[in-house]
């Protein structure tokens, strides 16, 4: 069958057409799923300036179901320090106040009719810890379903390679791409790490 090959080239990864039975892009898609997973809970952390993001990863519940808080209000920042939310149905401005209080941010709703303002308070640097902290366990936890999405791809070459539908060149060439993608992903997301802490820790 016909399919997409990822090799190194020049330090880079590209695509080539090739009659081939392992398809490495299905676990690419899986490893940038779990990249964009991290890059949400990234947004919902806290930092010293207000920032749209920081509501997003919050479920609301509404009409009998949770949706997530953009479906009930826009959100705003009129301010460096400030969030607000122009809740559209008036009924369901406790539920937005009590998705945030549960959400342990720290930000408390001042409610005038159905508009919710947010001042984002200064972080101590305890919180900056506590928050870097749970950063970090954000990260590894994607770090582990990379690997083991690596494991994954890797035991399906070494079956194909059992039941002869690689040689062993192949076989070999296909671990050494798998690796360098893994690779390329955990630097990914040790990169954005790294940046995600900067910015929790500046004041």
């Amino acid at each position: 069958m016909l399919s997409f090959r990822h090799v190194k080239v020049r330090g880079h990864i590209q695509l080539l057409n090739n009659i081939m039975e392992f398809d490495l892009s299905k676990y690419e898609q899986k490893m940038e799923k779990t990249f964009e997973v991290l890059k949400r809970e990234f947004l919902g952390l806290r930092t010293g300036r207000a920032s749209t993001g920081l509501l997003e990863p919050l479920s609301v519940e509404a009409y009998g179901s949770k949706v997530p808080i953009s479906q009930v209000g826009n959100i705003g920042v009129p301010e460096p320090r400030m969030l607000t939310i122009q809740v559209w149905d008036q009924a369901l401005v406790p539920s937005v106040e009590s998705a945030i209080r549960a959400s342990n941010l720290g930000l408390n709703p001042m409610t005038e009719g159905s508009l919710i303002r947010l001042p984002i308070p200064d972080l101590t640097e305890e919180r900056r810890k506590e928050i870097v902290k749970l950063a970090s366990k954000y990260a590894e936890d994607s770090r582990v379903i990379v690997r083991n999405i690596r494991r994954e791809a890797m035991e399906e070459v070494k079956n194909l390679e059992k039941n002869k539908s690689l040689s062993k060149d192949e076989a070999f060439s296909y671990y050494e791409d798998i690796q360098f993608l893994t690779d390329n992903f955990i630097k990914k997301v040790d990169d954005n790490l790294a940046d995600k802490e900067k910015d929790i820790l500046s004041i």
